[in-house]
């Protein structure tokens, strides 16, 4: 029985052990898609820098231009004052000259605005872009960490998956089946201790005489109120346990 008992909790310990591992595994895509999203945040919060950064530059140079434009008319209509022959048309030609200047001055008052603010946008481009590299770099280590837990994480549970057909194969078929059943119904846990008197599952505390009986270990048994399978004092290695007792069968 004791035996049995060994094969039960080194059993229940590899069901534990590759539940985790394939709650990790399952776990690593998620924590990459996670980082990726963030990082791709990012690289758009980046992308709408520079291009309000483009904007500006072209806003600026659209108006410098137009300033060019505005001189080249001022320039003529200069030309053309000279030649005017009445009051009226010099008077046409400075009303004309005086537009195209105030025009410049609104343009010039314009590109102003747009270095202003173009000053902070460039300093949130370049730092923007040192920490893009940083977080790229970040992604990258984090997905060659991932898949190096994911491989040692596949392994490990190939490793525990052998291990535990093994042990279902030296299993009694009788305890091996009431084993799964609670398992299953337990959602994991199929055998609980009761060193201290009580099922540490339900919390329920045992008879005195089913104490004494689960005491003497020459029979497997169960909580009366959950149903698991119970030890009592078990073996504090369950694994060289069984690799003892496998030795002696």
């Amino acid at each position: 029985m004791l035996q049995d008992l060994a094969l039960a909790l080194r059993l229940q310990a590899l069901d534990r052990k590759i539940a985790n591992l394939e709650r990790e595994i399952a776990t690593l895509p998620k924590h990459i898609a996670e980082i990726e999203k963030k990082l791709d945040a990012h690289t758009r919060r980046l992308e709408a820098d520079r291009a309000a950064l483009t904007a500006n530059a072209r806003d600026r140079k659209r108006l410098e231009g137009e300033i060019e434009v505005h001189n080249q008319k001022i320039s003529k209509l200069r030309d053309q004052m000279l030649g005017a022959k009445t009051n009226e048309q010099y008077r046409a030609f400075q009303n004309e000259i005086a537009y195209a200047e105030a025009e410049i001055r609104k343009s010039e008052d314009k590109i102003l605005d747009f270095m202003e603010s173009s000053e902070p946008l460039d300093k949130n481009v370049k730092s923007a872009e040192v920490e893009l590299k940083k977080q790229q770099a970040y992604v990258e280590r984090e997905k060659a960490s991932a898949r190096e837990r994911t491989a040692a994480d596949q392994k490990a549970r190939g490793e525990a998956t052998t291990e535990r057909k093994s042990i279902v194969n030296t299993m009694d078929p009788k305890l091996y089946a009431e084993y799964e059943r609670i398992r299953r119904k337990t959602k994991g846990t199929a055998i609980a201790d009761a060193t201290g008197g009580r099922c540490d599952a339900c919390h329920i505390a045992l008879r005195p005489q089913f104490l004494q009986d689960l005491r003497k270990g020459d029979q497997i048994m169960f909580c009366e109120s959950c149903g698991r399978i119970l030890t009592y004092n078990p073996v504090v290695d369950a694994g060289a346990d069984l690799s003892a007792s496998q030795q002696i069968a």
